[in-house]
């Protein structure tokens, strides 16, 4: 079972501390970060998510080829790290046709795991103690 840390918000807090010491805007991309990256319970996700969980930590075998791709972060929504450092995985979304927009991106190296069901639009670190 996977740990996330909660460090991603370390960097909103210190931008938006920094700025009312200054008297500054608050316009870092740390801080626009960490206002799009929220929490959900492990039991507050889908159970597709649970069983795309289940195949990532057993290493497969997966249901799409593009399943372990590096997610690039091109929206810039999750935390800054380099290139390889996220990867995607699917959520099958019952009934739909494709693969849908549901999907468990992964961080390798503090294994924290975020879930999206909007296509990248926003993303909540699965919090596995709740």
């Amino acid at each position: 079972m996977r740990i996330p840390p909660r460090i991603t918000m370390l960097g909103g807090a210190a931008a938006l501390l920094s700025a009312l010491l200054v008297g500054g805007p608050v316009t870092t991309t740390a801080t626009a970060a960490a206002q799009l990256v929220g929490s959900i319970c492990y039991s507050a996700l889908p159970a597709q998510a649970h069983d795309t969980l289940d195949l990532i930590d057993a290493g497969g075998p997966f249901p799409y080829s593009q399943d372990g791709v590096v997610f690039q972060n091109r929206e810039g929504v999750l935390p800054s790290e380099s290139t390889g450092y996220y990867h995607e995985y699917t959520v099958i979304t019952p009934g739909s046709p494709t693969r849908g927009a549901r999907r468990i991106v992964t961080g390798e190296a503090s294994q924290e795991d975020y879930y999206t069901a909007d296509h990248y639009v926003t993303f909540d670190l699965v919090d596995f103690g709740c």
